[in-house]
């Protein structure tokens, strides 16, 4: 089964875990019939100089050079342009994918037609894969998945494959700060979507405390009660998950960030 990888590389990104990242994509027990990267912006030499590497290692690795940094859902969506197959795997450039990963998700849309999308739960680490701090887990079927998504984002963004023609008929990737891929999951729940969330964990996420620093502060606060009302505006959640949701999202987006690291890691895990 063919399938694309869709990868958002920017400036501040760290050469070496690019090239772990890039090392986990090429090294699955499916190998992708294509990796798609889109260098947003300007780069470092030190992170064209893996770029470069891969380029001349695998035919299959594709650039799409940005002039400007225009942020994740807008590099996204001009990724998606160049992606040849109506299966697109979704990948972090800090990341780590398990070798198995792809085929599992595979397995999955061969099994179940209908479905769309394909997640799996994560793991978290803090500096090494070995240190794993917690795992984001999520439930299991279409029914589960769109209950939860009233309450929190339903779909684990960095392992997820889905079938290009439904995010497209979903508009893509719009700008919302931190938030873009939970307004993609919402509008495609509304629109019928059906989603799978595979029962184990296929992807090493990387963590540190400033993770935890970018997601609080009065801006993001407020752009969370945005998103909830946005959400709320196209009849996902009722008044009272409305408001309960603001209430407790936006006080998660102010407390101390040690605080808030203690909470993900542990009361939402």
């Amino acid at each position: 089964m063919d399938y694309s990888v869709l990868l958002s590389l920017y400036l501040k990104e760290k050469s070496d875990y690019l090239r772990s990242s890039l090392d986990s994509i090429f090294n699955q027990t499916v190998t992708p019939t294509e990796v798609v990267l889109v260098e947003d912006g300007p780069l470092t030499p030190e992170l064209y100089e893996v770029l470069d590497d891969f380029e001349q290692k695998f035919p299959q690795f594709k650039r799409i050079k940005l002039e400007v940094n225009s942020g994740l859902g807008k590099a996204l969506n001009e990724g998606l342009k160049y992606c040849s197959y109506e299966l697109v795997a979704r990948m972090d450039t800090d990341d780590i994918s398990l070798p198995t990963r792809f085929e599992k998700q595979l397995a999955v849309f061969d099994k179940y037609p209908e479905v769309d999308i394909v997640s799996a739960w994560i793991d978290e680490f803090i500096a090494s894969p070995e240190n794993i701090v917690s795992t984001r887990k999520l439930p299991e079927f279409p029914f589960e998945i769109y209950e939860y998504g009233k309450k929190r984002c339903p779909i684990n963004h960095p392992v997820v494959m889905f079938k290009k023609s439904a995010v497209l008929l979903a508009g893509g990737y719009r700008h919302f700060p931190l938030m873009e891929d939970y307004y993609l999951w919402v509008r495609l729940l509304l629109s019928g979507s059906k989603f799978y969330n595979i029962q184990e964990s296929l992807l090493l996420f990387r963590t540190s405390d400033d993770t935890y620093k970018r997601r609080g502060g009065i801006k993001h606060g407020i752009d969370e009660i945005k998103f909830q009302y946005r959400i709320h505006k196209l009849r996902y959640t009722n008044l009272v998950q409305f408001l309960k949701n603001t209430i407790i999202r936006f006080t998660t987006r102010i407390i101390p960030n040690g605080l808030r690291k203690w909470i993900y890691e542990h009361a939402l895990r």
